[in-house]
C-alpha cells in the first residue's frame, strides 16, 4: 500500500509528442461478466459538461473518451488524441485516432472536438468548470479530419493536462441537446467504453460494454455505477455480496475490511484536499457573521488576515487527522501534497496555539470572538460533517460560536455558485497534478473574460497573487514555473485565503476475486477493475 507520494509530471513545453503503442489494444475477453460499484460521491448529471466535480467526471470517463488521458499513477497518455506537440508557444497541435467510432456508429472527427471546446462554455444553468481551461483558447483550427489546432492568448505549457478534464463529445449528437438529453440518454453518446443504458437520478446509471472502443477491453459487458451516499449502507452490500467494489470505505470499518478473505483493501496517497475557506464577499443574503449580541458585524471580520489565522491556529490538525478521520488523511498547511512540483517543504503544518490564536483576535479587535455559520455538503466527501464538528469545538475555545449548515452536494454547490455563505468546508481534488489548476479557479479573482476564479466562491482578490498565478500558467521553463508557484504558496500561507487541513488518502475495497488499481486522481472507474492474478 502506498503511504507517501513523490511525482514530478511530465513537462509539455516546446515540441512534445506521445504515441500510440500496440500495447493500448487488446482482444475481447472470452469470458464477460456484469460489474457493480457503490459510489459515495454525489452525481447530479450525465452532461459532462453540466458541472466538473470527480463524481461526474468519473462517471463521464465511462461514456466518453477525452483527448489527453491520465493512467493511475497520474502519468499523460493518448485518449482520443495519439500524439500532440507544440508547434509554437502558442499553438497546440493535437494528432487525433483514427477509427474511433460514436457509439451510434458514426465517425469520430477534429470537428466534434471543435464542438465540444465551444459547447463546453455555452450549457444553460450549468455550474461550470471549463472555463479556465478554454477560454484562454483564442483560436480553434480544423486542419483536417484527424488534426485540429489550439491557438492560445498566452503559452499554456499545460494545456495537455488541462485537457484531461474534458470530456468530448459528438456534434451531431449534441448540436441541439438539452442537459436533460443527456440525462435521458438520447444525447449520452460517446466513444468511452461503455454505452448508456439507464439513469436513475440519485440511484443508479446503467451500462453495457462497447465491442467497439478503441482501447484495452475489460472482462465487463455491463456495468452498474450504484450511488450510495451512505459509507455503512456501501461497506454492508459489498460484505453481503451484492456489490463488488466501493470507494471511500469508512475508516473505522477499515481493519474489519482488510482482515476478511472475503475482501481486498487498495489505496493511495491522494491529492484531495480539504481546507476551511472564510468568506471575503459574502452575498447579501449568506449567513451573517453576528457579534455575541446577536448583531451583524460589517465588514466580516473573516476580511482581516488576523481572525483567519487566529482561526487557522486554532485547529488541531493532528487531532482532526487521528481521531476524526481515523488515520485516512495527513495533516497540511497547503493545498499540494509532498513531491508535487509547487509543494514548499518550508511552509510547515500550523502549530495548535489557542493562546495566540485568542491573541490575534484581540489585535483585529474581537477579544470576545464572534458568531459564524460553517457550511458544509453532507454527502461529498467522507467525514465532512464530523470534521465540521470538531473545528466548532475547536473554535469555540477562542470565542468564536459556530452553526453548522449541513446539506446536500447538489444545495450547496448551487449556493457556493451564489457566495451564499459565511465560511464553508471545501474540497479540491488537485488532479491537475501541480499548482497552478486551484489557484486560476478557486483564488483568482473572478473574471468573465477569463475565466479564472470560477470556484472563487469566497471572493477572495489579491493582485499579487493573480500577477504570479498569470506568470506561473503562461511559463514554459519547468523551474521558473516551480518557483512562481512555490512564492504563491507562500502568498496564499501567509495571507490565509483559505485554511487547508488535510490531504485524503484514495481507498477502495473489492470483493476478493477482483483487484483495483489504484489511481491517485481518485476516480473509480470500470476499466481499473480486474478479475484477481489478471
Amino acid at each position: 500500500m502506498a503511504s507517501s507520494l513523490t511525482l514530478r509530471m511530465p513537462r509539455l513545453a516546446g515540441a512534445f509528442a506521445v504515441s500510440l503503442g500496440i500495447a493500448a489494444l487488446g482482444a475481447v475477453p472470452a469470458q464477460a461478466e456484469k460489474l457493480t460499484i457503490g459510489l459515495g460521491g454525489s452525481v447530479n448529471s450525465l452532461d459532462p459538461h453540466f458541472y466538473s466535480t470527480t463524481p461526474n467526471n468519473l462517471v463521464a470517463f465511462h461514456i466518453f473518451d477525452r483527448l489527453v488521458d491520465r493512467l493511475a499513477d497520474g502519468k499523460l497518455a493518448p485518449g482520443l488524441a495519439t500524439a500532440w506537440r507544440a508547434v509554437s508557444p502558442t499553438v497546440w497541435e493535437f494528432t487525433l485516432r483514427e477509427g474511433v467510432t460514436w457509439h451510434d456508429g458514426k465517425p469520430f472527427t477534429a470537428d466534434d472536438v471543435a464542438f465540444t471546446l465551444k459547447r463546453a462554455l455555452d450549457v444553460p444553468n450549468n455550474l461550470g468548470g471549463f472555463a479556465g481551461i478554454i477560454r484562454p483558447i483564442t483560436g480553434v483550427e480544423v486542419a483536417g479530419p484527424l488534426l485540429i489546432r489550439l491557438t492560445t492568448a498566452t503559452p499554456i505549457p499545460n494545456l495537455p493536462s488541462d485537457l484531461t478534464r474534458l470530456a468530448i463529445v459528438s456534434r451531431h449528437a449534441g448540436q441541439d441537446a438539452t442537459t436533460a438529453d443527456y440525462n435521458s440518454g438520447k444525447a449520452a453518446i460517446g466513444t468511452g467504453p461503455f454505452k448508456f443504458s439507464a439513469y436513475q437520478p440519485g440511484e443508479r446509471i446503467e451500462l453495457i460494454g462497447n465491442d467497439a472502443w478503441w482501447g484495452k477491453k475489460t472482462a465487463w459487458t455491463s456495468v452498474t455505477l450504484r450511488l450510495i451516499p451512505n459509507v455503512a449502507v456501501r461497506t454492508a452490500a459489498l460484505l453481503a455480496g451484492d456489490i463488488d467494489v466501493i470507494d471511500q470505505p469508512s475508516a473505522s470499518d477499515l481493519p474489519r475490511l482488510q482482515s476478511s478473505d472475503k475482501v481486498k483493501v487498495a489505496e493511495i496517497a491522494g491529492m484531495r484536499v480539504n481546507y476551511v475557506v472564510p468568506m471575503i464577499q459574502p452575498a447579501p443574503d449568506a449567513p451573517a457573521v453576528l457579534d455575541k449580541k446577536g448583531v451583524k458585524i460589517e465588514p466580516s471580520p473573516l476580511t482581516k488576515q488576523k481572525v483567519r489565522e487566529a482561526l487557522s491556529l486554532a485547529i488541531n490538525r493532528a487531532g482532526i487527522t487521528e481521531r476524526v478521520v481515523l488515520g485516512t488523511a495527513t495533516p497540511t498547511g497547503q493545498w499540494l501534497p509532498a513531491g508535487i512540483p509547487g509543494y514548499d517543504a518550508k511552509t510547515p503544518v500550523p502549530a495548535y496555539d489557542v493562546q495566540k490564536a485568542k491573541t490575534l483576535l484581540g489585535e483585529a479587535g474581537f477579544p470576545d470572538g464572534f458568531r459564524l455559520t460553517l457550511s458544509t455538503a453532507n454527502d461529498r466527501t467522507p467525514y465532512s460533517v464530523e470534521v465540521a464538528q470538531a473545528l466548532a469545538q475547536m473554535w469555540s475555545r477562542i470565542g468564536v460560536e459556530v452553526a453548522i449548515d449541513a446539506m446536500p452536494f447538489s444545495v450547496y454547490s448551487t449556493r457556493g455558485a451564489k457566495s451564499q455563505f459565511s465560511a464553508y468546508l471545501g474540497s479540491w481534488s488537485n488532479n491537475s497534478m501541480e499548482g497552478t489548476g486551484l489557484l486560476r479557479d478557486l483564488l483568482a479573482t473572478r473574471s468573465q473574460q477569463t475565466g479564472w476564479g470560477l470556484y472563487n466562491w469566497a471572493q477572495y482578490s489579491n493582485p499579487a497573487l493573480d500577477a504570479l498565478t498569470t506568470a506561473a500558467i503562461s511559463e514554459v521553463d519547468e523551474a521558473k514555473r516551480d518557483k512562481l508557484v512555490l512564492d504563491a504558496v507562500k502568498l496564499v500561507s501567509s495571507d490565509v485565503a483559505i485554511i487547508p487541513l488535510y490531504h485524503f488518502k484514495n481507498i477502495w475495497a473489492t470483493r476478493a476475486t477482483l483487484r483495483y488499481d489504484p489511481r491517485i486522481d481518485e476516480l473509480t472507474l470500470a476499466t481499473d477493475v480486474h478479475k484477481a492474478g489478471k
